[in-house]
């Protein structure tokens, strides 16, 4: 039998014949059960037992997912070792578990065969095949060289405060933001302290934005530099995360204007600052200036709109995505407006992409309303910080009113399985889990339906 040199086609020639999309969800579930039992050696953590393995199992779940929801403090729980784990499953997660592989098999030397290709261009939400490879080796040197110029940014500030422990911080925290993650290892001090920090704050919120903008679009801007070159993909992309960002910025303000919890006792520009931040962490990274659980009920719901909508395809961040929104929106304004064709600068969107961007939208809102429904039974937790908690985990953002910790066993494990949906993506993963694709054979009559 002739050897096969694909990188994956052990699975496609094996019993099991797995799709890409089961590939692409088994990698990541792979991962995090590796990264569990290394936080469950002793050398992990602080304390004088291993921990806990739905704990260890939560913790590796969160930053392979890149979310950030912590069932304990990561900064004074987990040793250095421990501490060095969880950011390189960061920053596996971040990267994806195809761009590590194609990478290693690039400088292997292994050839990259066209069901690899597949793979990849499904796992980096790509709109073709073409370029996958070189894609490939462009994230991997622009995710290094951000974070590194944000961490060496980070690290001389942090300096000033904590010596050559802020270097550390400044590097790790870098990594984290990029990948859009929200861990931090200051251990109870958070980032509270550097609210009305401009050099922390927009540091942060660069790393988080390039992040959850999308490799693609980053490549598509370096290559084209002009906005008549750029692909509308990218257009779509950009006008709608700074759409969100301004809105969120508003929200935010408007909203918590007078809460003293939260940016209340700030100046006009403090709230602005914080305000700002925390509508770029909301839809992706899950780092806050404030206590999140101060947040009024107005907000919380605000913030959960945000988070859910999420960042961009093809991102290190969650949710149901900008182009999703941006494409349902479109279809939308086309409807009221009586036209038949849906655009988008001046591109006409095909039908096929708007009936995914609804499912997508369909299948995600149903997954969160019915594991809210199960966690509002089996916790004694207020509905809001449940939902809110659920949409947080799903969209892999972070973000926390403080009751994680306090979830049952059952609990913890359902927001695992959110934020592995979450990371591979609700497409993705229904699937991975549904029956082969078959042609219909033939066609029905139509029939006529009333809507509305």
């Amino acid at each position: 039998m002739e050897k096969n040199s694909g990188m994956f086609n052990f699975l496609h020639v094996s019993k099991w014949d797995l799709n890409p999309y089961q590939v692409l969800t088994l990698g990541f579930t792979v991962l995090i059960i590796l990264g569990s039992v290394l936080l469950m050696l002793p050398i992990a953590s602080t304390a004088d037992t291993s921990m806990p393995f739905i704990d260890a199992l939560f913790t590796a779940t969160s930053a392979v997912c890149v979310t950030g929801l912590v069932v304990v403090d990561v900064g004074n729980y987990f040793t250095l070792f421990g501490q060095f784990v969880i950011l390189l499953l960061i920053q596996a997660g971040g990267l994806g578990v195809m761009t590590l592989t194609t990478l290693m098999a690039v400088v292997l030397g292994r050839r990259i065969q066209l069901r690899d290709r597949m793979l990849i261009q499904e796992s980096l939400n790509c709109l073709d095949m073409k370029g996958v490879v070189r894609l490939v080796i462009y994230i991997t040197k622009v995710t290094f060289l951000i974070e590194f110029l944000g961490g060496t940014v980070l690290a001389l500030r942090f300096a000033a405060d904590y010596g050559w422990t802020g270097i550390y911080y400044g590097y790790w925290h870098a990594v984290s933001a990029f990948c859009n993650a929200g861990f931090d290892v200051f251990g109870g001090t958070t980032l509270c302290g550097y609210v009305d920090d401009p050099v922390v704050t927009f540091t942060l919120a660069g790393l988080i934005v390039f992040g959850g903008i999308g490799f693609a679009v980053m490549e598509d801007i370096w290559r084209n530099r002009s906005w008549r070159k750029i692909a509308v993909q990218t257009k779509v992309v950009l006008v709608t995360t700074i759409f969100l960002l301004a809105l969120g910025t508003v929200g935010v303000f408007l909203l918590e204007y007078k809460n003293t919890t939260t940016i209340g006792n700030l100046s006009i520009a403090g709230k602005l600052l914080a305000s700002f931040f925390q509508s770029v962490t909301a839809r992706t990274a899950g780092f806050s200036m404030f206590d999140t659980g101060g947040l009024g009920d107005s907000a919380l719901v605000f913030m959960l709109i945000l988070m859910f909508i999420g960042a961009s395809p093809g991102s290190t961040g969650g949710g149901i995505k900008t182009s999703t929104l941006a494409v349902i929106a479109a279809a939308i304004w086309s409807f009221i407006r009586g036209k038949d064709e849906v655009t988008l600068f001046n591109r006409a969107v095909a039908s096929e992409t708007i009936l995914k961007a609804l499912a997508i939208f369909f299948l995600s809102a149903t997954l969160v309303f019915f594991v809210t429904m199960y966690l509002c039974v089996a916790e004694n937790i207020p509905a809001l910080k449940i939902v809110f908690e659920v949409v947080s985990a799903f969209a892999t953002v972070g973000l926390s009113t403080g009751i994680t910790p306090d979830l049952s066993s059952d609990g913890k494990f359902v927001l695992i399985i959110m934020m592995l949906i979450g990371r591979v993506g609700v497409f993705t993963f229904a699937m991975s889990i549904a029956l082969k694709k078959e042609k219909n054979k033939y066609h029905h009559p139509m029939g006529k339906f009333t809507i509305g």
